[in-house]
């Protein structure tokens, strides 16, 4: 998954993307309104972890832009601002949800990971297909019950095609949704990656390569838990 971060704080904004990133999310960073609008117009984010108190384009100002033409990114407010009117305010504004400074970064990642998973219409906590299982809390996966160890982009991908079974994903989306908004499009560093991930799933791998049009996973095996039917299954 891809998260834009606007903080002007350089300090906090290195030590918050380099926390996401070792979580396995692409982060692209700005560090003012204008850069993180420009960012978000050029590029495709799942989410974006936005600050209102930024220099040149003020973080309300840069939501109600974003909101007048997509009510489908995820935002998650990180302020200051800790007043009750300034939360009703900031979630009135279009934020799915609203965390106040200082906080803890296990909480940052839990609410993350809660928006990001209503992104989709099912909610899921566990995805499965055929043989093939992740844990999307954990972020963990397993081929026939047995964890198997991948790289956090190995993951990545296969969350990704997961989340998407029954379309072809081409190459650029892949890249757009896993990769940093910096990576060279034209390396070899997908095709490595896959590679490397059909290699580690093994007879139970579930990706098709489509030729000329990218990656699939068919959807017919697929099963989705929420974590309450994962607990009691």
């Amino acid at each position: 998954m891809k998260l834009l971060l606007a903080e002007d704080e350089q300090a906090l904004s290195n030590a918050i993307a380099k926390g996401l990133r070792k979580q396995g999310f692409a982060v692209d960073q700005a560090f003012d309104g204008q850069s993180a609008l420009e960012l978000y117009e050029i590029n495709s984010y799942d989410l974006l972890v936005l600050d209102l108190n930024l220099p040149l384009l003020d973080g309300m100002d840069l939501l109600a832009q974003i909101r007048r033409k997509d009510m489908q990114i995820k935002v998650l407010v990180l302020s200051a601002r800790s007043s009750v009117e300034d939360r009703v305010k900031g979630l009135n504004a279009g934020a799915n949800d609203y965390l106040v400074k200082p906080f803890d970064f296990e909480e940052l990642i839990a609410r993350i990971n809660n928006l990001l998973r209503q992104s989709f219409v099912q909610m899921p906590s566990t995805l499965s297909i055929q043989n093939v299982s992740i844990d999307l809390l954990a972020r963990t996966v397993s081929v026939q019950g047995k964890e198997i160890a991948l790289t956090n982009k190995e993951y990545g991908i296969l969350e990704y095609l997961m989340r998407s079974a029954g379309r072809t994903v081409s190459q650029s989306e892949l890249i757009e949704h896993v990769w940093e908004s910096e990576a060279d499009p034209f390396s070899n560093a997908l095709k490595f990656q896959m590679h490397s991930l059909k290699k580690k799933l093994g007879d139970a791998n579930i990706i098709s390569t489509v030729r000329g049009q990218g990656y699939r996973i068919d959807a017919d095996s697929t099963q989705t838990k929420n974590s309450s039917e994962a607990h009691h299954a």
